[in-house]
């Protein structure tokens, strides 16, 4: 049996200051260095690998971390971002943080993501809430989990943002604080800023591998997207457009954008939730956070952090600090929500 959601303002918790490097203090350079810092994770054990049943023609992989009695730990279940996978280096660094913890951790891959083209006809987009209840409701319903947080990044923060605000129609599952990191929460104005000049490498290294993804699909499914276009799209919006929007239904990338960004729900979040996010970020303006829906719920706390980059947050360390910083303090908000 599960309860419903708390409809109590967010607990307070001593979310440290973001502290970096001198020469880190570009969003830039974080943002570059933090995707290709290598790291590693030693005390993290080999991810068992689970299938999550969507629907009849649809299934999602995880990598799961479980504890002992997995039934007794909380689980947090962790949303990439853009063409990423639950390989990338931030899912990783918070299932360790929540292993430490004494929690279990379910890093889940987008529909098509981390080599799974074959396990779905169809695509992923930034507001497809129902493939992570589907899983949330699979764990409490056969694993018997009954506490779970979310945490996400980029795409994924939108993604875990928009499934709080959502929570108050999906039968009361357990879920019991949400963070989202650099979230593109109005996708609209993140696709905007992505579009300009001086982010042009950002936008080709996106769309490099939404093209290469769509011939993977297409070898998987014959016939199921008619790549004709593909030699044509050099933006995000245009990808959205030809594939992304007509495939979910929508009237095109403004539509899906505008239908698909959290923005939309923030006044309807019930349960503690975080966003953590940088004015330096390259393609997630900070402004977009300053707007009134945000302050107005006092179920939600915002930091705009001056530096940080996108996805970055690489600390100095010094003074005891945790070096990933939004790991650290993600995982300190949620241990907060979680009733003792």
């Amino acid at each position: 049996m599960t309860t419903a959601a708390p409809e109590t303002a967010t607990p307070a918790v001593d979310i440290e200051p973001f502290v970096t490097s001198p020469w880190l203090r570009n969003g830039h350079v974080m943002t570059v260095y933090a995707w290709g810092r290598r790291r590693s994770f030693p005390h993290l054990p080999a991810a068992e690998t689970r299938l999550f049943t969507i629907s009849a023609d649809t299934q999602v992989r995880a990598d799961c971390f479980w504890q002992a009695d997995r039934r007794a730990a909380p689980v947090l279940v962790a949303l990439h971002g853009l063409e990423s996978s639950s390989e990338a280096h931030y899912m990783r660094g918070l299932a360790d943080h929540a292993l430490a913890r004494g929690w279990s951790a379910v890093l889940l891959n987008q529909r098509n993501c981390g080599g799974t083209e074959h396990l779905t006809p169809g695509l992923y987009h930034s507001g497809l809430t129902a493939d992570p209840l589907a899983v949330i409701r699979e764990l409490v319903e056969q694993d018997g989990i009954r506490d779970v947080v979310v945490a996400g990044y980029s795409l994924g923060g939108n993604l875990a943002l928009k499934l709080a605000g959502e929570l108050a129609e999906s039968g009361g599952l357990p879920v019991r604080g949400v963070v989202a990191i650099s979230p593109a929460a109005d996708l609209d104005r993140c696709v905007r800023a992505i579009e300009r000049r001086k982010n042009y490498p950002y936008q080709w290294n996106f769309v490099r591998n939404l093209r290469s993804r769509m011939r993977r699909k297409v070898q998987c499914w014959p016939g199921s997207f008619d790549l004709t276009p593909l030699g044509g799209i050099w933006s995000i919006r245009k990808f959205d457009d030809v594939y992304t929007a007509p495939h979910h239904g929508f009237a095109g990338a403004s539509d899906y954008y505008f239908k698909a960004s959290a923005l939309r729900v923030i006044e309807r979040i019930r349960i503690p939730t975080l966003v953590l996010t940088a004015d330096d970020d390259p393609f997630v303006p900070g402004d977009q956070f300053r707007a009134p829906d945000w302050p107005a719920n006092p179920n939600v706390t915002v930091r705009i952090e001056p530096h940080g980059g996108h996805c970055g947050f690489i600390g100095s360390g010094g003074q005891g600090r945790d070096q990933y910083w939004a790991e650290a303090m993600a995982v300190r908000f949620l241990a907060a929500a979680i009733p003792r």
